[in-house]
């Protein structure tokens, strides 16, 4: 990842490493849209008033307007969602962030079936509903933010209120 890092730098005259010029919106939407396309995983954070803050990586699959995880129904990250209806999702490492808010419905076993299931094994490689236990969970982006390095905080925000600004 460090190699991958230092691709998106430069160097000055004097060796020193500088950080590529910042791209436009319309850039950083397409890159971000193509790291929803073809990552794998996220990291998804979620908590819940009295519970326990949680942090961790989930397989998903993009439907082109939101993404569907699975996830063990009893664990603490689904028991935040349910309780809150909200959740961050990150792609991407620190050199590269998609920070996605999202809007979280728990789907059931039919849902699943007609929304989602067949296309995420085909993705990620296996069915959660051919395992006890499991709910998938439909997100619903509504805040988008994409950045690689300090000089594109100021316009990191590709998404607000669920429309593209781009």
């Amino acid at each position: 990842m460090l190699l991958f890092a230092l691709d998106l730098l430069d160097e000055h005259k004097d060796g020193t490493l500088m950080a590529e010029p910042p791209r436009p919106l319309k850039q950083r939407k397409t890159d971000a849209l193509g790291r929803l396309e073809t990552d794998k995983d996220l990291w998804i954070a979620s908590g819940a008033a009295g519970g326990m803050a949680t942090l961790v990586p989930l397989s998903f699959w993009w439907d082109g307007n939101r993404l569907f995880v699975a996830t063990v129904r009893s664990n603490p990250t689904a028991r935040n969602v349910d309780e809150s209806a909200t959740a961050r999702v990150v792609l991407g490492h620190t050199r590269d962030v998609v920070l996605i808010d999202v809007d979280v419905v728990r789907l059931s076993s039919a849902e699943a079936t007609e929304r989602c299931a067949a296309q995420y094994a085909k993705k990620c490689g296996w069915d959660p509903l051919e395992s006890s236990g499991y709910a998938f969970f439909q997100l619903t982006p509504s805040w988008i933010e994409s950045w690689r390095e300090l000089n594109e905080h100021a316009d990191r925000k590709i998404m607000a209120d669920g429309k593209w600004l781009v």
